[in-house]
């Protein structure tokens, strides 16, 4: 899904995962994962969504620098790491949400992380983080034009490098004390979104071995954590957001354990969707096993894949279940990266088109 890890691992088990997750979906139909879906507004609770992915803070990766890390371009080693000055140009920013608007995207997923100024958590800002006053005037600048704002604040150890202090408390009561208040303080800037993406992705020692400080949590504490952060999102009335990739590995009890409620985004950044890659074969068994997804595509690695992505999923995720697509660029907001955010933006107004 992110910058380290964009190499698909073939299926090992495949044809036992898909001969078990009919049944999986059959058990979790009568149980625990089926806790109804967070209620939307009537006006956005049907909508299509054709969104973009946009970081307003960077401070999601290594908390060092990196002179070199593999399948990651030499000119974005600089934004792979932490730094104390939020990376971030409006005037790009206002070119890219009119570009989306004239292109009839309706939606923006904003990745929040240390650029807000958190009257919860002032500590996490770094220089430039927005005001909240400045955020709520953005996100009344986006609905005016058609454009629902959606938050996203990653709560995976190997992403949250934005919370600052908190990043080296994780699972103690004072990190699940702060990360509510995080969550709740959100919400209410958004006035009560549609949903809240809580990131929760690759969070093993593959992605963090560039790291000063790594932390991975594993069986039944990464459970017990990812309980907490849906349970705080959905006590607030939001609908839960994250990333699949945990299914990858764990596909039995992700299953079983993810309630139906939380909305998949599940990625793969090839140019070409083949069921043959896992990250791949998960769009069909999230489907089978009764999951809403909206599917993320990227022009990180190749321009063709949001369209590889869009095509894929129209066939092999039922109507009822796919909730929209989502495109990412994984680059920051900054001039240097102004055609590939056009680029991003240009691939899903061609999808938009096609569909129409």
């Amino acid at each position: 899904m992110t910058d380290s890890n964009r190499t698909q691992q073939r299926v090992t088990r495949r044809e036992f995962v898909q001969s078990t997750v009919a049944t999986l979906a059959a058990g979790a139909a009568l149980g625990s994962a089926t806790a109804p879906a967070v209620a939307a507004s009537e006006a956005t609770a049907d909508k299509f969504a054709w969104g973009l992915l946009v970081h307003l803070g960077m401070n999601m990766w290594a908390d060092r620098p990196v002179e070199e890390w593999g399948g990651i371009p030499k000119e974005d080693l600089p934004f792979s790491s932490s730094a104390p000055k939020l990376r971030f140009d409006e005037p790009l920013w206002n070119e890219v949400i009119k570009r989306m608007a004239d292109a009839g995207m309706n939606q923006v997923v904003i990745d929040l992380g240390e650029g807000i100024q958190y009257e919860s958590h002032p500590e996490i800002a770094v220089e430039g983080s927005w005001p909240v006053a400045k955020l709520r005037d953005e996100l009344a600048k986006l609905r005016a034009m058609g454009i629902e704002p959606i938050p996203k604040m990653n709560f995976s150890t190997c992403h949250d490098t934005w919370l600052g202090p908190w990043a080296r408390q994780v699972s103690t009561p004072a990190y699940y004390k702060t990360c509510g208040e995080l969550i709740e303080e959100v919400v209410k800037l958004f006035d009560k979104p549609r949903h809240f993406h809580m990131g929760y992705d690759e969070e093993n020692y593959e992605n963090q071995t560039k790291y000063a400080y790594v932390v991975i949590r594993q069986h039944e504490l990464w459970w017990h954590d990812f309980e907490f952060f849906v349970k705080e999102i959905e006590k607030n009335g939001v609908r839960a957001w994250m990333w699949s990739d945990y299914y990858w590995k764990h596909p039995e009890d992700f299953v079983k354990r993810v309630p139906r409620s939380v909305l998949q985004a599940n990625w793969h950044y090839n140019a070409k969707l083949k069921p043959s890659d896992v990250g791949v074969q998960a769009y069909i068994d999230l489907d089978k096993a009764g999951f809403d997804q909206t599917p993320t595509g990227s022009n990180w690695s190749s321009p063709e894949n949001f369209r590889s992505t869009v095509k894929f999923c129209r066939e092999h995720v039922s109507p009822g279940h796919l909730k929209g697509f989502l495109q990412t660029v994984w680059k920051p907001m900054l001039p240097q990266c102004r055609e590939r955010q056009f680029q991003a933006v240009d691939l899903v107004a061609e999808m938009i088109k096609a569909k129409a």
